[in-house]
Parts: structure tokens; sequence; C-alpha cells
């Protein structure tokens, strides 16, 4: 038995939750500024925070793990990643409301340009917009041709983003990913994991072949990269583990569709955070335990190593913190997935920073909201997991534990 099943026994109703992830925000020292975005940025409502609550770092997986945005937001829920394994594609395909039935298998793609040689010259297709996106989804679609017993679905997520889905018979997601994470090289072939997933890997390295002829005359946005194989079998819920009805307010459909396979509730999508927030002040009396608030801009400004970016976004969520904080929650988490240094342009292993506050959080000494303030908290460094047990004791939703 783990944790996480003792706060399943001990789950009572109490106070409401209120997560605000702001993805990817931890980061690195980032020359020639010699500090992270988080210590550059002026962020003074979430320094208040910090003054007057609970701070420390989190791993979201384990020690030099690092993790994609699915196990990230998975252990702050309070599921144990190394348990509940949960591909890119499947929480894609959740997110644009795709009807998944068990037995289904998701991946994430993402439209890529190569050159005359299939090499990548570009992982992202500049970021195409997703009008252009929907119309290459309905050529490949209409242009496949496939000996299949079953239906293929390739779905627009936004901008360069979309979701492949397979139904059919003896489908299996042990399939790595084709996307190298890097240009100058080309694609990967869908490489079986297990000798089981072969007839599944034919199919799939056959439609990314059958697309790539299929965008043959376009210099950019040519190409498929897939990544996130898995196959749809529903989680417990985060109701029926720990007695919490989840309310989601993010915007991206990647967090939707995790939020959705949590057993949360869904708002249309927000158009932005400040959107976000009005509706939580919205909702906030509406009965539920858990709200969930998501921040994109962070992590993408991360990813494309722009720091200064990076810096604004953290500015510019700290300024709809006002509003937020209006409402007074009984308790508010603010935390990251993962971090993303501009200085890699990519997720790492580091931990994250964290605040909880509630009435019942024991105040430190940590003066500011970044990595390293945080690391002299008095919630130390601890497993991304842990955070849920936190979260539901200072809601008073944990019964004491034996006599």
């Amino acid at each position: 038995m783990d944790i996480t099943e003792i706060w399943e026994e001990l789950a009572q109703d109490g106070g409401r939750i209120v997560y605000l992830v702001l993805d990817g925000g931890g980061g690195l020292p980032h020359p020639p500024h010699d500090r992270s975005a988080l210590e550059a940025a002026q962020t003074p409502n979430l320094d208040h925070l910090a003054r007057a609550g609970s701070c420390g770092l989190l791993e979201p997986v384990g020690p030099g793990i690092t993790p994609g945005s699915g196990p990230g937001h998975l252990a702050l829920f309070g599921y144990d990643p190394l348990r509940y394994r949960i591909g890119r594609g499947l929480l894609s395909a959740l997110g644009i409301d795709f009807p998944l039935r068990p037995g289904d298998v998701a991946a994430r793609v993402n439209f890529a340009s190569l050159d005359a040689e299939g090499r990548i010259t570009d992982r992202r297709a500049g970021r195409i917009e997703s009008e252009l996106n929907q119309n290459l989804c309905r050529q490949i679609q209409d242009g496949l041709d496939l000996d299949f017993d079953g239906e293929v679905f390739l779905q627009t997520v936004s901008g360069h983003r979309a979701a492949l889905v397979l139904r059919g018979a003896e489908l299996d997601d042990a399939i790595a990913d084709t996307d190298p994470q890097r240009t100058g090289v080309a694609p990967l072939a869908a490489k079986a994991i297990r000798t089981s997933a072969e007839p599944t890997a034919r199919l799939v390295d056959t439609i990314v072949a059958q697309a790539r002829r299929i965008l043959a005359d376009r210099d950019r946005a040519n190409g498929l990269l897939l990544r996130g194989f898995q196959r749809y079998d529903p989680l417990p819920s985060l109701e029926q583990r720990f007695r919490l009805s989840g309310l989601c307010l993010a915007r991206y459909p990647m967090y939707r569709g995790l939020s959705r396979l949590l057993g949360m509730e869904l708002l249309d999508p927000p158009s932005d955070f400040a959107s976000a927030v009005a509706g939580l002040m919205t909702h906030y009396q509406d009965g539920h335990g858990l709200y969930f608030l998501h921040v994109k801009e962070t992590d993408a400004a991360g990813e494309d190593s722009d720091f200064d970016a990076k810096v604004a976004a953290l500015e510019a969520a700290d300024r709809e913190l006002d509003s937020l904080l209006d409402i007074q929650p009984d308790v508010l988490v603010v935390t990251s997935d993962h971090t993303t240094p501009a200085l890699m342009g990519a997720h790492s292993w580091h931990p994250v920073p964290v605040v909880l506050h509630s009435p019942y959080a024991r105040r430190d000494a940590v003066e500011r909201f970044d990595e390293v303030a945080c690391a002299g908290g008095v919630l130390g460094l601890r497993p991304g997991v842990h955070l849920m047990g936190l979260a539901l004791a200072n809601a008073g939703r944990l019964r004491k534990f034996g006599a």
C-alpha cells in the first residue's frame, strides 16, 4: 500500500482547493542575467503568497527524470506517474472531446517540415495556424488507402498539433516515438517495443509514409512526427479516490484531456488566463472541491529558448493573481508540472518550486517565489505526488489516521 491509498481511506468532505499550474515555470540561471526567469520576474503576488504560506521544491517524477506534461500533472493530482502512465496522444484526443472507446490507441502528432532528403528542418512547422492544420488533416484522412480492418482518425488539436486515433482489434500501444526531438535528421520509424505491437507499428509507418506522399507538394508542414502512444483504459476519478469533484479551467486541449481523464467537469475553454480567473470567481461557490487553472505561455517561451518572453509570461500571470486572491481560497497551491529552462529550450529534470497557502499552512522564512528561495522552505524537497495529500489535509479533507 502506498501513501495515496491511505489518502483514499481517509478522504472526507471539506474545503475548496485551487491549483494554479505555471506550466514549465521553473528554470535555470540564464546568461547574461545569471538568474532564472522566476528570479528575474517582478511577481509581487507570488512573493506575497511565498511569505504567507509553506514553500518547497517538488520532484515531479523522481531524481534525474525529465517528465512530460502528462506525468508531471498526474503527480500533482495524486496519481503516481510510475503507476499511472499516460501518453500524450491520449490526453490530446480527450482534450478535443474525441469520443475514445476502451482499446483505442492514440498518439500525439506534430506537423513538421522536412527537406528534400527527408530530414527535419522544423519540428513544429513554423507553428502553423489551426485552420491550416484542419485542412491538412482532411487531406490526409481522405487520401489514406490502408489494408486495415479498423478505423483511423486524424484530428486537429491546435496550431501544429493533432491527434491520431486507431480503432480496431488487437491494437498494441507499445510503440516508440517517431519524433527524434531534434532537427537535421529523418523521423524515426515506428519501432515496436514488444513483438505483439509489430502489426500496429507497421500500420503507423504506412500512415506516416502515405501522409508524406499526400503532402509532398508542400515546403512546410509536409511530414508527421508521432509520440506518446497510449491505449485508452479509463482511470479511477478524483471523486472515486479522494472525494474531490473537480472543475477544469484550463485552455489547452492536452490539459483538458487529462482533466477529463480524472473525471473533472470542463467549462468552455477560456480565451486566456484572465478569463480562466474570471471563470473561477464565477464558479467558486458551485460546490466543487478542486479548481484547476493552467498557464501555458511560460512553457512555450521556455521551449522557444526565449528568456524575456518567459519573464513576461510569469509577470502577466502574477498580475491576474490580484483577482484570484480576492476570493480567498481555502487552499491555494501554485507550482509547475516540470521545469523548462530557456537555457535548454526543453523540459528538464530539475525540481519545481511550490507554495501552499491556507489558514493552517506553516509559514517559513521564504520571501520570494523562485527556485532558490523555495529550496529553503518548510516543505523541503519532496516527491510531486505528495502535494495532493498536503492540499487535502490543509482543506480538512483527511480524517485522522489510526486511534
